[in-house]
């Protein structure tokens, strides 16, 4: 007889910090996300037309991007047992080639009935400020 398995839902409590990351992205992983999302506006890898013509500090880390080091934190984070059912971002402030973001979450609400876990998730610039906020619904199946 096989010992009973335990759900991994169980050992999640409301507050639980998820692992986060630092990012500091080159001008060629601005260009190449760029050419996978079919976005090649000048803006992500040309320093001299974004900085001389359009006025920018510097080349913007797109949202896109941002967004997907937040799906990442989700998904390393539930593991092969959980199922993504919701997720959204948003993003609020530019961030400039050359800056280091963080992304980090936290567990906000369980719905045990479910198996569902609501999540927080950020990035965040060297200041401490939240560029891009988004939330996630990940469930668990039930203890076997």
């Amino acid at each position: 007889m096989r010992p009973a398995r335990t759900s991994r839902f169980a050992a999640i409590a409301a507050g639980d910090v998820l692992p986060g990351r630092s990012y500091t992205p080159s001008i060629a992983e601005l260009m190449l996300y760029g050419a996978v999302i079919w976005n090649p506006h000048r803006i992500h890898y040309d320093h001299a037309f974004t900085t001389e013509e359009l006025g920018y500090p510097g080349l913007p880390i797109t949202g896109p991007l941002q967004g997907d080091w937040l799906l990442q934190v989700v998904t390393e984070w539930m593991g092969p047992d959980g199922a993504l059912e919701r997720y959204s971002f948003s993003h609020r402030q530019s961030a400039y080639l050359g800056e280091t973001l963080r992304t980090g979450g936290r567990v906000l609400a369980l719905d045990a009935a479910g198996g569902r876990v609501t999540l927080a998730l950020e990035v965040r610039n060297a200041a401490g400020d939240v560029i891009t906020p988004g939330e996630a619904v990940v469930r668990f199946p039930p203890g076997q």
